[in-house]
């Protein structure tokens, strides 16, 4: 467990999408474990998705653990008891989770009871779980929650969008879906080669492939390799490697265990006045003064 100074800002992010109703956000791109606790209610449903790596949920002080892994949810609804969240997120691991007042969920689906069984009659007082593994189109969503290039004044909008329509996918009818209405994001293979492109550029983030040679590496065309990316992640393949990159860079800086030059180079930059110029650019400050700002 650590102490809550030593929780990176970029690994857990709590959006409120309206009253009572949140988004948590968990980014670990460390090489440790990061454990996380909070107060969760009897009255809230929780939804968990692990886009990334795995994570582990501990309960009854560690007696008991269920496993989310990668591509994986789960669905947890205690009415008898309170259900605190005390979440294990592995190294590079990512994952979302919703919470909801049972109240609100009811509003949302008052007419569907019957469809969603743990809203019926019979079943509002018992606990339920259920895992399943995340649709090619929900997972669209998740990327998007977890990948966003938004101005600051727009982003409760945006979150509060997507959430309605994360839960929306999560319980559609497989037989509903709209195949006609975007058949290349439907289309499960073609998402699996846009993450496979998304692994790509991260694992060779110093010395990154062309566009031209990540599409052909992943067999996808170049148009379609810029329009799913795009779709999936919010942003263009080398904007998303910058700030992935930034990002990393903070996290190795907040360490203290390298210093500006040698940072430079775990990301990609071979001077070390370009790195600055592109950190400055990234979180408006050079890396030297953003590491005295973490001592002070």
């Amino acid at each position: 467990m650590f102490s809550e100074k030593n929780v990176a800002q970029s690994f857990y992010e709590e959006i409120s999408v309206e009253d009572g109703f949140f988004i948590l956000k968990f980014n670990n791109e460390t090489d440790d474990s990061q454990v996380f606790t909070r107060e969760v209610g009897s009255d809230f449903v929780q939804f968990h998705f692990c886009l990334k790596g795995s994570a582990s949920f501990i309960f009854n002080d560690g007696n008991y653990i269920l496993a989310l892994n990668e591509d994986n949810s789960l669905l947890l609804y205690n009415p008898q008891r309170d259900l605190p969240l005390n979440l294990q997120v592995n190294s590079h691991s990512w994952v979302i989770s919703v919470l909801l007042p049972i109240k609100k969920f009811h509003g949302l689906f008052s007419s569907e009871a019957n469809y969603i069984t743990f809203l019926s009659d019979e079943n509002k007082d018992r606990k339920y779980y259920k895992d399943a593994p995340i649709s090619p189109s929900s997972s669209i969503v998740l990327n998007q929650l977890m990948n966003y290039n938004l101005h600051p004044s727009v982003k409760p909008l945006y979150f509060k969008a997507k959430a309605y329509e994360l839960l929306s996918l999560y319980f559609n009818r497989p037989a509903d879906v709209d195949v006609e209405q975007c058949p290349f994001l439907i289309d499960e293979e073609n998402v699996a080669k846009i993450k496979k492109a998304k692994q790509i550029i991260i694992l060779r983030m110093a010395e990154p492939p062309t566009l031209q040679e990540l599409s052909e590496e992943i067999n996808l065309p170049l148009n379609r390799l810029k329009e799913g990316f795009k779709q999936i992640y919010g942003d263009s393949v080398f904007s998303f490697l910058f700030d992935y990159k930034m990002e990393i860079a903070r996290q190795l800086l907040a360490t203290g265990s390298h210093n500006v030059n040698e940072v430079g180079l775990k990301v990609g930059y071979s001077t070390a006045s370009h790195f600055i110029a592109a950190f400055k650019k990234k979180y408006g400050t050079t890396p030297k003064k953003y590491i005295m700002g973490l001592s002070s």
